[in-house]
């Protein structure tokens, strides 16, 4: 799966893992502590699930971070 940023994973039907994606982040507000910066949203939940819910489709934007496999 080629994302349109690039540089993601094969996932198969899998959900990419937000914690490993350079583009997530903490938002530190105690109602929605996880965000994304390219779809620019605050969730409660991880951000690939709330992208799933609207799209039917897995992210298309997950980048794995330099260091990780």
């Amino acid at each position: 799966m080629t994302g349109s940023i690039g540089g993601n994973t094969s996932q198969g039907n899998r959900a990419p893992d937000c914690l490993k994606c350079v583009y997530f982040r903490i938002s530190w507000d105690p109602a929605f502590p996880r965000m994304c910066t390219v779809f620019g949203i605050k969730t409660r939940h991880l951000p690939s699930i709330e992208v799933f819910q609207a799209t039917g489709h897995h992210c298309p934007s997950f980048m794995l971070k330099k260091g990780l496999k």
